[in-house]
């Protein structure tokens, strides 16, 4: 480095240390906001007594922290959906850092589109001719439901499907929101392909299709596969949900509805997920035809539900790891999660114990993929169980979720178990030290 270089640099630096506010300022704000609130909680009738202390720590901790995950569920939707291919990270940190071309052609100068950072990669993957993203999944299904369905329009779902997930978001409203009106074939459990020939006219939209992704339905049950279904002569709306790219991925995931058959099959628009089994930002892709990709795209909705930048470019690299299935495998957390061998498991429970101490065993349990993908299926593997002790079960698992990390576990025949699927291997120390601590 030169040392007109150097000079730069230390002046930057010491001009960035001279614009640190003081020691007593920090602590004079700190303090006007913790007594302000004592005051007001005084006048209120409130307890005599206070930690001020910990209500200055409190103050300074943020509200949106990073968690430990030892609960099994893959696919938390209260902790997040699934964590960030290191890769994701780097591209939105990047992003972040200045300017960036999300709407500009670089090549030709002029106005671009957002979301042909992603298309290539989306058709490459997938199969599609065309592709775009908005900033969730249920934005998803509304944009393609106002799009290929509208006012005037009607668009056909089997009762089977008329699903309701996560905060009360319900297929029927959806498709009322979209401006189109709902047309309902079938029962419950059976639904046939002549109940859609029955309910077919000039006035239909789109027959949308909703994967039953929370839960399941057996024994007497019919519907007919969305073959079947692309063979109807209408467009065909296809929420696969979870984003489970092909199950040549990984084996065992079979029940989970592939995006790449249903966009062979001829499926007008493929909806799904980016945080679930994509392992990726939060985002519902869109991808299918050239056409209705694009009806979708020009759709005053699609400005209201677009992407931001952040998330873009964590998804954009996230789709790059698929190029390379063995790379994914390797480098996304959802699927190295998911692909964990028993001898990994058991090296995670074990340092977990040794780190514990004689309150910690080790004992066969179960995780889940979680995120509404494969209620019913169990990813069995070692545990490690915390005898909690005079405290009690809830107790321990509140001063876990409480310390520092936060580590959120589960409860079962009144232990507290620590599952390692979903522990990283650098947070196995910190998890240990942090169950040491709450079990006092």
């Amino acid at each position: 480095m030169g040392a007109g270089r150097q000079a730069r640099v230390s002046d930057t630096g010491a001009a960035a240390l001279r614009a640190l506010p003081s020691v007593d300022r920090l602590a004079t704000i700190l303090a006007r906001e913790v007594l302000a609130q004592r005051r007001t909680e005084l006048l209120e009738g409130g307890p005599a007594q206070a930690d001020l202390l910990a209500r200055a720590r409190a103050l300074l901790t943020p509200s949106l922290r990073r968690v430990v995950n030892a609960t099994g569920v893959i696919v938390h939707t209260n902790l997040g959906r699934a964590p960030l291919p290191a890769a994701a990270r780097a591209a939105a940190d990047a992003a972040a850092t200045g300017y960036a071309n999300l709407e500009l052609d670089l090549a030709t100068g002029r106005r671009g589109s957002r979301h042909a950072h992603v298309e290539g990669l989306l058709c490459e993957l997938t199969g599609a001719q065309a592709g775009m993203v908005v900033n969730n999944c249920a934005a998803a299904t509304l944009l393609a439901a106002a799009a290929l369905g509208g006012p005037g329009r009607e668009v056909v779902v089997s009762r089977g499907q008329l699903i309701e997930i996560g905060g009360s978001f319900r297929m029927p409203d959806v498709v009322a929101q979209s401006g189109s009106t709902l047309v309902e074939v079938g029962t419950t459990n059976r639904t046939r392909l002549d109940d859609y020939c029955g309910a077919l006219t000039q006035r239909t939209g789109a027959v949308l299709r909703a994967h039953r992704s929370n839960f399941r339905l057996e024994g007497f049950v019919t519907e007919p596969s969305v073959e079947e279904l692309c063979g109807l002569g209408v467009p065909i709306i296809d929420d696969v949900g979870s984003g489970w790219l092909d199950d040549a991925l990984l084996p065992g995931l079979e029940e989970e509805p592939a995006v790449r058959r249903s966009v062979r099959a001829g499926a007008a628009l493929v909806l799904f997920s980016a945080d679930k089994l994509l392992g990726g930002p939060q985002a519902g892709v869109i991808v299918g035809t050239r056409d209705a990709v694009e009806r979708a795209r020009r759709h005053p909705l699609a400005r209201a539900l677009r992407i931001d930048k952040l998330s873009l470019a964590a998804l954009e690299a996230t789709l790059g790891l698929y190029r390379d299935p063995e790379l994914a495998r390797r480098e996304v957390p959802v699927l190295a999660m998911l692909a964990a061998t028993q001898e990994e498991l058991a090296r995670r429970a074990r340092g977990l114990v040794e780190g514990i101490g004689r309150a910690a065993s080790v004992v066969a349990g179960s995780g889940r993929v979680g995120g509404g993908s494969l209620p019913m299926h169990e990813l069995a593997g070692p545990v490690v169980a915390l005898e909690p002790g005079p405290q009690g079960a809830d107790a321990l698992a509140a001063a876990l979720r409480t310390g520092d990390p936060p580590v959120l576990a589960r409860i079962a025949a009144g232990r507290v178990l620590l599952d390692p699927r979903t522990i990283a291997d650098d947070e196995v120390g910190p998890t240990a030290a942090a169950a040491r601590a709450a079990l006092g």
